[in-house]
């Protein structure tokens, strides 16, 4: 768990002269992934390309595991275990010395990428995005089904979010 960014770090010692992106869940960056950051800032100038960005998805919440206990086990968001103070990423890699942009709008996301592959530093790309999108795989089994339905019955805090966002991603299944 939280290996995106050591693994960014050891693949730019091995190949200090390519691009290289590592993505991290807002929870494995505090877990470890802030802690690492201090190792690129420590070691970037080394490389013979600066360019290692780290795409932080930061949804406020431990995620998959929240997702994993609706579908897996019908129980409902337990939010003093699950929900992650709001940290601004982007600022914490600036006040190390590298680039940092947090995203709160989808049409941030092109510039945002372009500013992070363009810098000549290590960056840190902050997206803001919402928690209650269902990481459902194409084909979920019925017992999967009845139990996220179970946990959202059962008192489950985000359950209206949950619900809308789902609504809006089967609509646009049928509307493309």
């Amino acid at each position: 768990m939280g290996s995106a960014v050591p693994y960014a770090i050891a693949a730019k010692f091995a190949q200090g002269d390519r691009p290289v992106v590592a993505l991290a869940g807002d929870g494995a960056m505090q877990m470890n992934g802030l802690a690492e950051l201090i190792t690129v800032a420590k070691y970037w100038e080394r490389w013979g390309d600066p360019r290692l960005v780290v795409l932080v998805l930061n949804n406020r919440d431990l995620n998959q595991v929240t997702w994993e206990h609706r579908a897996m086990e019908g129980s409902p968001k337990f939010s003093a275990s699950q929900d992650l103070p709001d940290v601004d990423y982007a600022d914490f890699a600036r006040s190390l010395g590298l680039a940092g942009r947090r995203v709160e709008h989808e049409d941030d996301v092109g510039p945002a990428w372009d500013e992070a592959l363009t810098a000549e530093r290590p960056a840190v790309i902050d997206a803001v995005v919402d928690p209650n999108v269902p990481p459902l795989p194409p084909h979920i089994s019925l017992e999967q089904a009845r139990s996220m339905t179970a946990a959202l019955l059962k008192g489950d805090p985000d359950v209206r979010g949950v619900l809308h966002r789902s609504l809006l991603e089967k609509l646009r299944e049928y509307v493309r």
